[in-house]
Formats: C-alpha cells, structure tokens, sequence
C-alpha cells in the first residue's frame, strides 16, 4: 500500500468520487441488486449530483473526505447533519475503490471523519450507510 492521506474534497474531485461510487457499487452489489441497474451506474451520470453535494460543504459540519494516494482518489466518505437530529451528525457515505479493500482505506477514512466531526458541534455521531472494506 502506498502513502495516503485525506482531505477535503473539491468541486473538481466529483468526477474521481464519481468512479469509485461507481465502481464499488457495482463490486458490492453484484448479484444482490439487478444487474441492469449497476450495468446503467455510470460515472458522468454521478458527477453532477457529486459536484453539487461538494460545492454545498459546511466544513465542518458537513462535506465529503477523499483518500488519494500517488495514484489519486482511492475512497471517499460523506457526513453531515441528521435529517431527523440536527445535534447528531451521520457518515452517510463510505465508499472505497474495489482494488484496496481490506487495506484499511476504511478505517482511515472513517478516523479522519470522525477527527473532523470532533471539530463541529455535534453531540454524537453515527453511520448511515458503508459500503467498504
């Protein structure tokens, strides 16, 4: 495994995060979801939705953390406010590409998730949804 680091994602990363919402979808999901609807998962479909959701960022309340290694972005993880709790904060999103699961992509994402929630003014925080490994 090469150096990584996270960071905050920018406008520009939502094409990366695109390819590896996509990606991992269509591994995690295969034979669980029908294949015509992971076959129709494209990246440029997602980018925008991406873009959007990156531009819209309260750091740190809420946004989206990028793993990059040399290679580039590996993983990404999104949180913000819950809809029901507003004080409690919710990772709704935790994707990693397929390549590196079980390298511990995941967890580094998730530590530097949670390190960046301890800097809001959330009273607790918990998880949504995850699709990594």
């Amino acid at each position: 495994m090469t150096a990584m680091q996270t960071r905050h994602a920018r406008p520009d990363d939502a094409a990366a995060v695109a390819g590896v919402h996509v990606r991992s979808w269509q591994m995690a999901f295969s034979g669980l979801v029908p294949q015509h609807y992971l076959d129709a998962m494209t990246p440029s479909r997602e980018e925008p939705a991406w873009k959007t959701r990156i531009a819209a960022a309260r750091w740190p309340a809420s946004g989206v953390l990028v793993a990059e290694t040399e290679a580039g972005i590996v993983g990404f993880a999104g949180f913000g406010p819950s809809e029901g709790i507003p004080a409690i904060a919710e990772t709704g999103t935790l994707y990693a590409e397929p390549e590196v699961w079980g390298t511990g992509i995941g967890k580094q994402l998730m530590l530097a998730t949670m390190a960046t929630l301890e800097r809001a003014d959330y009273t607790q925080a918990s998880n949504c949804q995850t699709v990594a490994q």
